[in-house]
């Protein structure tokens, strides 16, 4: 499987991770000699299921290490624009692909072993989106000092990852589901609409289980999905805040030693 590597993200100087980077790219924040993106690099070259990586965000004078970049490209103004145009990327050079993993930067804990169980899981059905949540039992027993934030459900507490499949044809092809969530992205009364104004207010009371949620959506988006529950709490263990970012150095300093 072909995958999108977004790494545009360059946090302003109100950031908590400003200190980090100082206008540069989060993916360059340094971890244990290299820089984040690379670590996610290595486990994407190490994995059996990746054939073809775009980059998005990180310029050709920038030098990374990996024999599958095929392509980088420009950041975009929007998260889902650097996402479209790198699933257009790889359908240029891998013509009627039909899914598309699509990864974060800064998830530099990630293996080999974790990318290929996430594409292999979805290649169990021929769906629009696999979307992949964590629990916080296999979070906090990982990454116990995390303190990331969860969604409570009726059966279980959820965390989202940031190595997803999509349907490429669902990106580039589907104007109107993309205009939805495009413009809905920073509105919180849009998102509502979004996915159904009932699903909200379940989720809020924690009424709804992760299936029925699942559906709901489905049916309010006309796609098909599945929240695939990830055994790898690595996937789902980004850096968004300086003690996460400390984390990961501790864990991954561990790696290099062993």
């Amino acid at each position: 499987m072909d995958t999108v590597l977004l790494s545009g993200g360059i946090p302003e100087p109100q950031d908590p991770l400003y200190e980090y980077t100082q206008g540069d790219p989060k993916a360059l924040i340094d971890i244990c000699g290299k820089p984040m993106i690379q670590w996610v690099l290595d486990a994407l070259e190490a994995a059996e299921t990746i054939t073809n990586i775009i980059v998005v965000g990180i310029p050709e004078g920038v030098n990374l290490t990996s024999s599958k970049i095929k392509s980088r490209i420009p950041s975009q103004s929007e998260l889902l624009e650097n996402v479209r145009m790198g699933v257009m990327e790889i359908l240029r050079i891998n013509p009627g692909v039909s899914h598309t993993l699509v990864t974060s930067s800064d998830i530099p804990a990630i293996t080999a072993e974790s990318v290929d169980w996430v594409v292999k899981e979805t290649q169990k059905a021929d769906l629009d989106l696999y979307y992949n949540v964590i629990t916080r039992q296999v979070m906090e027993k990982r990454f116990p000092k995390s303190n990331r934030s969860y969604i409570r459900l009726k059966d279980v507490e959820l965390c989202g990852g940031d190595m997803n499949v999509v349907r490429t044809s669902k990106v580039t092809e589907d104007d109107e589901l993309y205009r939805k969530i495009t413009d809905a992205r920073k509105n919180a009364f849009k998102q509502a609409s979004l996915i159904g104004i009932d699903t909200l207010i379940l989720l809020l009371l924690r009424r709804t289980d992760l299936e029925t949620a699942v559906k709901r959506v489905e049916r309010k988006l006309n796609i098909t999905g599945r929240a695939v529950l990830c055994p790898f709490a690595e996937v789902g263990m980004d850096v968004d805040k300086p003690h996460q970012l400390e984390i990961l150095r501790a864990d991954l300093a561990n790696r290099v030693v062993s």
